[in-house]
């Protein structure tokens, strides 16, 4: 059973074309997923704009976000899609997208007062997140 599914994923970054499958997400990501899609994705965790831009160059640095045409490479496109399935996983798990940022962005005790989206930014940092995600969910003692 999948909870967060890809074309939940694909929403958070606004792909014009959601994939109907994990295999499908994967391919894109292979290929290179739009600049856009960071932006949109980034987009759910702030609404300043400066904040914005803060969260865009960790993920890709500054100089080589601003020489992307279309596409981001594989790397940029599996950071993006890592972010964007954790932020679809938060807003599935707290139902409200505003709830979702709150918790992203609020240090939290099971990660050692790092925030979700800070540890979120290592494939295993999202994986305690996403964990932690469902242990809420669920009513599990975290």
């Amino acid at each position: 059973m999948i909870l967060v599914s890809p074309e939940r994923i694909a929403s958070v970054m606004s792909l014009d074309t959601a994939p109907h499958s994990f295999a499908e997400l994967d391919e894109l990501v292979s290929h290179g997923l739009p600049k856009d899609a960071l932006r949109s994705s980034v987009e759910r965790f702030f609404s300043s704009a400066e904040d914005r831009k803060k969260l865009i160059y960790r993920i890709i640095p500054e100089a080589t976000y601003k020489r992307r045409k279309v596409n981001l490479n594989p790397d940029e496109s599996e950071k993006t899609e890592r972010l964007a399935r954790i932020f679809a996983t938060a807003q599935y798990v707290w139902d409200s997208e505003d709830d979702a940022r709150v918790f992203m962005n609020t240090p939290h005790p099971m990660l050692k007062g790092s925030t979700p989206l800070d540890v979120s930014m290592t494939e295993l940092g999202a994986r305690r997140v996403e964990e932690l995600l469902w242990k809420l969910f669920y009513g599990i003692s975290a």
